[in-house]
């Protein structure tokens, strides 16, 4: 009976990954929403490889251990994070709204995915305005972005690291989209494959994921874990 209970009290381990062009502010939403930290664009540094935190919160009665991954946006990193897709049950794309390169990008990001996710992953586009400090600044319309979230069937945001307005919200809809999506994570046969739509290009080379990058069992973690970088 014990087991079953420990079993039952255990908490749901969740992989999110932040996605997007560099120098959107992948990092900062992380920083803010893990750390309660903002840092000025003077005193951060672009993402080498990949970066990573572990997050424990509470969503609908439910105790969920987040592993998130913040990804570069280099291109020449592209090879090296295109691995840690495998797993993810929520995927966090970002674009800065001064810089409209960064929101034209977004459909590539979204053919990637295809590729290397389940459909079934739940997806959320964040609007980050950090960059534009005067209005005048922005290049791309809130209503636009909206439009484009809704035609790709993803969530919306608009967040801000700086200020902290809607940080906390992006995450939490993300996770509380996933509760409400059982078969990401109720049981690891049912967790998202790579490749997951059929016809699309996409593949699976292992059945076995357990050693690949970003597929980590959370649950072997220490509990004061507070993430750490890649040495790549």
């Amino acid at each position: 009976m014990s087991q079953l209970q420990d079993k039952a009290n255990a908490p749901i381990n969740v992989k999110l990954l932040l996605i997007g062009n560099s120098s959107v502010g992948k990092s900062s939403l992380l920083l803010r929403f893990s750390d309660e930290q903002w840092l000025p664009e003077d005193e951060s540094s672009a993402t080498i490889g990949v970066d990573f935190r572990v997050h424990k919160m509470e969503m609908k009665g439910k105790k969920v251990k987040l592993s998130i991954w913040d990804t570069a946006g280099q291109e020449r990193f592209r090879t090296i994070t295109s691995s840690y897709y495998r797993g993810a049950q929520g995927i966090i794309l970002v674009y800065d709204v001064a810089n409209r390169e960064s929101f034209e990008a977004l459909p590539k990001w979204f053919s990637e995915l295809e590729t290397y996710v389940s459909g079934s992953v739940v997806k959320i586009i964040v609007e980050s305005p950090d960059t534009a400090i005067q209005e005048y600044s922005r290049q791309v319309p809130t209503t636009e972005g909206e439009a484009f979230a809704k035609r790709m069937g993803a969530l919306f945001i608009e967040a801000s690291a700086k200020t902290a307005v809607g940080v906390e919200e992006a995450f939490r809809d993300v996770v509380e989209r996933i509760i409400d999506t059982p078969e990401l994570w109720q049981t690891s046969s049912s967790r998202p494959r790579v490749g997951g739509r059929s016809g699309g290009g996409a593949r699976r080379d292992r059945d076995d994921d357990d050693d690949m990058p970003g597929s980590i069992d959370l649950s072997q973690e220490p509990d004061n874990a507070e993430g750490g970088g890649c040495a790549c």
